[in-house]
């Protein structure tokens, strides 16, 4: 209700409290809903529900807001102490206290809608152009020898990432090309910096481009027309790790490859030692197995050739028998020659008497000689001279002095056995000098 207390209608109106305030914001919201106000932020909190709470100021005034937490969720930056914003909400009078508020629905950095109005205008211009072409993009090498690497001094970024190198591949060469990453002559240091890489003589396999996280004001240089044509006209492929996760850049869509923090892009170009080392182990296991197969397979192939070689004992064995078979056909032959000269000599005793006796003779010389001469290639004979047949434990026939050292164990054949023998010393004759 009203709260008018002067019944006759006279004077003032007079009010209660919460219905004049209620009526203000019925009057604020009329007037002025939806609201856009731009102003510095001024004692920003988060309270454990979500809501955020803070004042937006200028030089002339100052104005408490509210943003609860289904707004703030929609913000895709950490507001803090001191930030030009723009907020759009409502106007509303917080009745319990009678204080004036905003009811921010949305909350941007001031000036963010025209740079990102410019940002989406250039990005569709170098799109167009090819400069964002998938089909270009090249493979990150494998094991690279040196890294080049683009950065502020003074920037974060620069510590996170060559640490995260150290730590993961501190063999590998850094190439620092230094460049300012924030203001008006970043643009011209970052170009002149990627191109200082390009012309090394022993070139770099790879570049990272990194930046921290930051506003899209503080990010700006990133989206230089002229810093995106120069990351497409790398040699090698280029690494983008600018901002946080949430950011996107112009020089993110030239690069080879977007990592979404500086220590992502250090990590895509470094796989830890312990990973390779794996990997070699693994190598070597299987070169090891190959070979150890392949010994396999080669010591049953001459196992194989082995018996069909046999032992050399047994290779005059055999020629023992040979010889031995030969000589009983000669002696057989020998014989049957004799029956037949036999009977010839009884047909031709009478007519050619001493004619005959003389072949006959001779031939039975011929036949001694014949016989002899078996006699001398029999090896049981040559032993029956007391010549003996040494070979080793294995079998192996001894030819010379130095198939034996002192303690061998040795096997002699004789005519009519075998002794077992240890040498206990060698000598070796010295052949004749020549000319004596």
């Amino acid at each position: 209700m009203s709260g008018r207390e002067n019944s006759s209608g006279a004077g003032p109106r007079v009010w209660a409290v919460g219905a004049l305030c209620h009526a203000v914001a019925d009057a604020l919201d009329a007037r002025f809903n939806p609201v856009t106000v731009r102003g510095e932020i001024s004692g920003f909190s988060r309270a454990a529900s979500g809501h955020c709470y803070f004042s937006l100021k200028d030089a002339s005034g100052q104005l408490r807001c509210a943003m609860f937490r289904r707004a703030a969720s929609l913000v895709d930056f950490s507001p803090r102490e001191g930030d030009q914003v723009e907020v759009r909400g409502r106007l509303a009078v917080y009745e319990p206290r009678g204080d004036l508020q905003l009811i921010v629905e949305s909350l941007t950095r001031a000036g963010q809608g025209a740079l990102f109005e410019q940002f989406l205008q250039r990005k569709a211009m170098l799109e167009a152009e090819g400069l964002f072409d998938p089909a270009r993009k090249r493979a990150l090498p494998t094991l690279p020898r040196s890294i080049g690497l683009v950065t502020s001094l003074g920037a974060a970024a620069l510590h996170d990432v060559v640490t995260a190198l150290r730590r993961r591949v501190p063999h590998i060469q850094v190439v620092l090309a230094p460049a300012a990453v924030q203001g008006a002559a970043a643009p011209a240091e970052l170009v002149r910096a990627l191109r200082s890489l390009y012309a090394m003589r022993a070139p770099v396999d790879v570049i990272l481009l990194v930046r921290g996280g930051g506003s899209i004001e503080d990010l700006w240089a990133f989206n230089d027309e002229a810093l995106a044509r120069t990351i497409v006209e790398s040699p090698v492929p280029v690494i983008s790790g600018i901002g946080h996760e949430t950011d996107f850049t112009i020089a993110d869509f030239c690069a080879d490859l977007r990592a979404p923090t500086p220590t992502a892009a250090a990590e895509l170009v470094s796989a830890p030692r312990e990973v390779w080392l794996g990997a070699l182990e693994l190598i070597e296991q299987k070169l090891r197995d190959a070979i150890g197969e392949r010994l396999d397979a080669l010591g049953q192939r001459l196992d194989l050739a082995t018996g069909r070689l046999g032992r050399p004992s047994n290779a005059v064995l055999r020629q023992q028998m040979r010889l031995t078979h030969q000589a009983q056909r000669l002696r057989y032959a020998v014989a049957s020659q004799r029956e037949r000269l036999a009977l010839r000599q009884q047909a031709v005793q009478q007519a050619w008497p001493t004619a005959w006796q003389g072949g006959v003779n001779t031939q039975a010389e011929r036949l001694d000689r014949l016989a002899a001469r078996l006699r001398l290639l029999d090896p049981a004979q040559v032993l029956q001279r007391g010549y003996a047949w040494l070979e080793n434990a294995q079998g192996r026939a001894l030819t010379s002095v130095a198939q034996a050292q002192p303690g061998d164990a040795l096997r002699a054949r004789l005519a009519d056995g075998s002794l077992d023998l240890t040498v206990t010393a060698s000598t070796t004759r010295r052949p004749p000098t020549q000319g004596h």
